[in-house]
């Protein structure tokens, strides 16, 4: 028996593009429309984050539903149910007979196009009813399912899903798997780091980058890895080969691919397309996608590790047929943290990978990076005293160029002459583990006492109110290091 992802039509027009996708997704893998088959492992990682801050948020969840008939579950990024909830004695059989229960996955690969493995594949809220389930054992059920995004670092954790009878669903479910997935990332910010949730990326549609690499200024960074990676990425890109950037969220892989671009081109028009939240992937890609076609044109597109499963499909098709039709320097370069973020639909169309050096091994681009950024922000060159520099250039950058850049901002903004006192307190930290907000206070203060021009370790430790041998202590905690 064949599946045909056209019956789905009649079903659920609304969300027929992202149903039909997942079908032939789960035909390609080989998944049987009649049985389900889900993978079983025998290990399971209970005590991960995740497992705790989900299982509390959903026990919470049920006790608001009392004898409701709905299963609430937790699974990982890689669709393995960790946790199941359900107090229906009737719907748990059921369940156990489809094996959706701990242990077992339901990444599409494996069970076919189902709630949770859907709001995987595509990173999205997904609604999936009787008919819609790939497999015709799960069309007694309708699944509910939401993303667990990690809010430090916007990667996937995991999923969300409510699953309960086809013939009992109601329209809030979708709702109530948001709310327990959001409250779930929430709860994972606070247990890890004690900050609050941070507004999600809205991510932008198209802006033209690299408007600081006009050729008059050049490229400012002159470290070897640097320049080794443009040249590699400048003759993969002569050579008609679509380029992946890689490397660290801020180390400047956008501005590499534009950079290449501008060298070998420049006239070229050059856009920035950063993959968006999954509600605004698909008028996002009917935006900017017809500017492939048109001459002197290329789109960085970023956060490809972001893209729902079908909107990476949809881009691989239209890469295929314009990369096919043109010569010379394909249109388009894409970024990921690593080449596996790459979608598997994009990455067969991948002819080169290039990985930017992250800001930490390339010292010597710090201070021309920061003059650049100093200069952009005033309109005006701006001067770094020794120790500034110094400290600029010590610094580790877990943030890369993006922590540079608002590091500079802030400190162009208090002064002509950027002396050691204006830097933020982080400049100093030698890094580590995460600081709760009352260590971060402390730690600023002591940088803020400690870099007043002409003071010393004695006179530090008497305007903050201690001893130098707690001073030299709380120095080691935070790791600080004054240069002199």
């Amino acid at each position: 028996m064949d599946a045909d992802p056209a019956d789905l039509l009649a079903v659920a027009p609304s969300a027929a593009p992202r149903l039909r996708a997942s079908w032939r997704r789960s035909e390609q893998y080989g998944v049987s429309p009649d049985a389900v088959s889900p993978v079983f492992t025998g290990s399971l990682d209970t005590g991960s984050l995740l497992h705790a801050c989900a299982t509390q948020v959903l026990t919470g969840l049920q006790s608001t539903i009392p004898g409701e008939p709905v299963s609430l579950m937790v699974a990982d990024r890689d669709g393995l149910v960790l946790a199941r909830l359900c107090s229906d004695p009737g719907i748990r059989r059921s369940l156990d007979r489809v094996h959706l229960a701990p242990g077992f996955s339901y990444a599409e690969r494996n069970a076919g196009t189902n709630g949770l493995g859907l709001s995987l594949a595509d990173r999205a809220p997904s609604l999936v009813r009787a008919a819609d389930h790939y497999c015709t054992e799960l069309r007694g059920f309708t699944c509910a399912a939401a993303p667990v995004l990690d809010q430090v670092t916007g990667e996937l954790a995991g999923s969300i899903n409510l699953t309960t009878w086809s013939d009992s669903s109601s329209e809030l479910l979708l709702a109530l798997a948001q709310a327990a997935a959001d409250a779930t990332s929430a709860l994972m910010l606070v247990r890890s780091t004690g900050r609050v949730v941070r507004p999600a990326p809205r991510g932008e549609l198209v802006h033209v980058v690299g408007e600081h690499l006009l050729p008059e200024v050049g490229d400012p960074c002159v470290s070897a890895g640097w320049r080794a990676a443009v040249a590699t990425a400048e003759a993969a890109t002569a050579a008609g080969r679509l380029l992946a950037v890689v490397g660290e969220a801020g180390a400047g892989r956008s501005t590499l691919a534009a950079l290449v671009r501008r060298r070998l081109s420049p006239r070229t028009r050059i856009l920035h397309a950063r993959a968006p939240e999954a509600a605004d992937v698909a008028p996002w890609l009917e935006l900017w996608t017809p500017e492939l076609r048109a001459p002197d044109v290329c789109v960085v597109v970023s956060g490809v590790e972001d893209l729902p499963a079908w909107a990476a499909g949809e881009l691989a098709a239209i890469l295929s047929q314009v990369h096919r039709a043109g010569g010379g320097p394909p249109p388009v370069a894409l970024t990921a943290p690593d080449f596996t973020g790459v979608p598997e639909q994009l990455a067969p169309l991948v002819d080169a990978v290039v990985e930017v050096p992250p800001l930490r091994q390339r010292a010597e681009d710090v201070l021309p990076l920061a003059h650049l950024l100093a200069h952009a922000e005033r309109r005006r060159p701006v001067a770094f005293t020794p120790r500034a520099a110094r400290a600029l250039t010590g610094c580790a950058w877990p943030g890369n160029v993006r922590q540079l850049r608002r590091v500079v901002r802030e400190a162009v903004a208090r002064a002509d002459v950027v002396d050691l006192h204006h830097l933020a307190p982080e400049v100093l930290d030698g890094g580590g583990r995460a600081l709760t907000r009352l260590e971060r206070l402390e730690r600023d203060e002591i940088v803020r006492v400690l870099t007043e021009p002409g003071t010393t370790l004695t006179r530090a430790a008497e305007e903050l109110g201690i001893g130098r041998a707690t001073l030299y202590r709380k120095i080691a905690q935070y790791r600080i290091t004054v240069p002199r």
